[in-house]
């Protein structure tokens, strides 16, 4: 049996009436034996799918044909086993939430960064690197040197960087900044945010960290551990191979091999990190 392809995507799109665009877009999706989650706003759209190859295909060139969606982003990765319980097409105000009005990345975005020459940007001392994602993304894994906001969602995000930004950028320096995320549409809204608040030299990495793990071999990485998705592979490690996390289902956290071992790790009870005594 052929593995699955999954499909993670999104594209900032200006849609006039995206609740038009539902019922086609699920009914051609369940047409196709394709499962996953599709978020549709007024921005755009955004989602990770997965399913046969040829069924993936078709999805793609029917938002392709979506207005202002030629560029589609895509990043291909496979799995075993169907990732996704059912199929999904959600509206929504953003594709991705931030809550800061006024934010739009096709009229403002960083400079793009390919996977290639990332390593030389961060690996620069003048290089500030902030990992955009939540705290317990960076968990399972990030890169070599970047700075962890410690957020639990993205709508902290602003207020993080509005807090620490005279301890990153003040004392009359003007540092270069490069952000990162899972697959690039959370640095599409974070470096427009920057570049709002007067940020000048402001980078962000192409395709997010599955591009980066795609292209660049290991030996020559600089991101260590593995990286979180958001579907029952829990995380992808370089070459996107499976990784060895496993979620917690009571808190829907990722549990490491190491995490596994330990006595407070029982199956649909409890982790580490949400163990409580009385669990024992």
């Amino acid at each position: 049996m052929e593995p699955l392809t999954v499909a993670a995507l999104y594209q900032f799109a200006p849609f006039a009436d995206p609740a038009a665009l539902r019922p086609p877009l699920l009914a051609l999706c369940q047409e196709q034996g394709i499962k996953g989650t599709l978020l549709l706003a007024g921005e755009g759209i955004n989602g990770t799918i997965a399913g046969p190859a040829q069924g993936i295909a078709a999805v793609l060139d029917h938002v392709r044909a979506l207005p202002h969606c030629a560029g589609l982003d895509v990043k291909y990765s496979t799995a075993a086993t169907m990732p996704f319980a059912r199929m999904k097409v959600r509206l929504k105000r953003e594709i991705v939430t931030m809550g800061v009005e006024g934010i739009d990345p096709l009229a403002s975005v960083g400079t793009y960064v390919e996977p290639q020459d990332w390593n030389a940007l961060i690996a620069d001392p003048d290089t500030i690197v902030i990992d955009t994602r939540n705290d317990y993304e960076v968990a399972v894994g990030t890169f070599a040197g970047a700075i962890d906001p410690h957020t639990r969602s993205f709508r902290e995000f602003p207020a993080w960087f509005r807090g620490q930004r005279e301890a990153l950028l003040g004392q009359g320096r003007t540092p270069k900044v490069a952000m990162f995320c899972t697959g690039g549409i959370r640095c599409e809204k974070s470096t427009a945010f920057l570049k709002s608040e007067g940020v000048e030299q402001v980078y962000h990495l192409k395709g997010g960290i599955l591009n980066y793990l795609e292209h660049v071999p290991e030996a020559e990485s600089l991101w260590q551990g593995e990286c979180f998705v958001f579907d029952e592979r829990v995380a992808i490690g370089h070459g996107l191979a499976p990784g060895s996390h496993v979620l917690c289902g009571p808190c829907g956290r990722p549990v490491d091999a190491a995490g596994q071992q330990s006595p407070r790790y029982r199956p649909g009870v409890s982790c580490p990190a949400c163990h409580q005594d009385g669990d024992q």
